[in-house]
């Protein structure tokens, strides 16, 4: 498969992992990385190098056309050798899928108000679709929404409440998810708007996404009509034009995160010294990064196959719930053993291997748990084989 990536794109990959090693690792140290992100102004001085360094949106090119997935899945792994990486390059979530979204569902006037803006790396996006589950609300089943859309006029009115809203506070372009009697619906909304409240940013184990993960309370938010993608109860089959690919790059971010990781850890083994010789030479310590390279690769065949599903035109749910589940874990397991081997330096922040094991961790949550895409997973094959 590593044959279908052109030369193109390899040269932009290089690019950018020259980019990210060479201007975006010293910023981890940054003090403007806090618990609920890094500052927005943090990014935009990122992205302003990034920019500069001609790396910007790198798998979108200037006439609108995308990279095919596999190109991507490669750009977007040498963006993720830092998690400030894909923020400096605008490929991190859920920007990246909110761009893949509004590119291929958007009218021509929407995509000039709300896509532009976030392909230039100007501004932020946030999408409103998980709910409380405290309200019974729609999480890991979107069938059980609760946010209401009604027509008024020329507008439409939504009352509603979000959790786990991703970089809500500082957005610019929100999507919004609501139920009508069609069924559901996205709406595009300018941010701030003061129908739109933010009651609280939650304090999660994860500290890479600019705004952290809001929670959101919506009152009698009026939209313009025009401002609706696409038609009234489609808003599903939007989600997943969305979530298919979103879920494959959330892997292809993290396993650069995990090769980062996994470089600091082999150097911290071949260097450290302990009863009479270097720490890879006990093996308890050099079958754990042998098992990371065998999972490293695992994960890169994974993500590689579920691309090229999707650039045959497939929607590939099925494919992606797979890698999702099966990529996740690897991912896992990798960023725990780079812990193990550095022991008390892995439970530091003198490393960013610290924080992959966070972030990794926080991954097998969103987008989707790993049980529910294997009870999903579950399903299809009852499906397929009945009694």
């Amino acid at each position: 498969m590593s044959n279908d990536i052109n030369s193109e794109a390899r040269e932009i990959a290089e690019k950018v992992e020259a980019f990210v090693r060479d201007k975006i690792f010293p910023f981890e140290k940054d003090p403007r990385c806090e618990d609920h992100g890094p500052t927005d102004e943090l990014v935009q001085e990122m992205r302003a190098l990034a920019r500069e360094a001609g790396v910007l949106t790198p798998h979108i090119r200037e006439d609108g056309s995308h990279l095919t997935h596999l190109e991507t899945a490669l750009v977007l792994r040498k963006s993720g050798l830092s998690p400030l990486g894909p923020l400096a390059v605008n490929t991190f979530a859920p920007d990246e899928g909110n761009m893949y979204l509004l590119g291929k569902c958007a009218s021509p006037e929407q995509k000039e108000r709300f896509l532009k803006p976030l392909v230039e790396g100007v501004a932020r996006s946030a999408f409103f679709m998980t709910e409380p589950a405290s309200e019974n609300g729609a999480g890991s089943d979107p069938m059980m929404m609760k946010t209401t859309a009604k027509p008024d006029g020329n507008h439409w009115v939504i009352n509603g409440r979000k959790t786990f809203i991703t970089g809500a506070k500082g957005a610019k372009v929100g999507i919004v998810m609501a139920k009508s009697d069609d069924g559901a619906c996205m709406f595009l909304v300018d941010l701030p708007d003061p129908a739109i409240k933010i009651e609280r940013v939650l304090d999660t184990i994860d500290s890479s996404m600019p705004g952290s993960h809001s929670v959101v309370q919506i009152d009698n938010l009026r939209v313009p009509a025009d401002q609706m993608l696409g038609e009234s109860g489609e808003g599903f089959k939007y989600a997943q034009v969305r979530l298919a690919p979103a879920r494959l790059t959330h892997c292809m971010r993290w396993l650069g995160c995990c090769d980062r990781a996994q470089e600091i850890a082999t150097d911290y083994a071949c260097r450290r010294q302990a009863f009479g010789k270097p720490l890879v030479d006990h093996e308890g310590v050099g079958f754990m990064l042998a098992e990371n390279q065998i999972d490293l690769k695992q994960s890169e065949l994974m993500i590689d196959w579920c691309a090229s599903v999707l650039d045959t035109g497939a929607l590939g749910t099925t494919e992606s719930s797979m890698a999702k589940v099966a990529v996740s874990e690897a991912l896992f397991r990798i960023a725990d053993k780079c812990v193990q081997v550095m022991g008390g330096t892995g439970l530091s922040q003198d490393t960013v291997v610290e924080q992959v094991f966070r972030e990794v961790r926080a991954f097998r949550v969103y987008d989707g748990p790993t049980e529910v895409h294997k009870w999903s997973l579950a399903k299809k094959i009852k499906k397929s084989n009945p009694v």
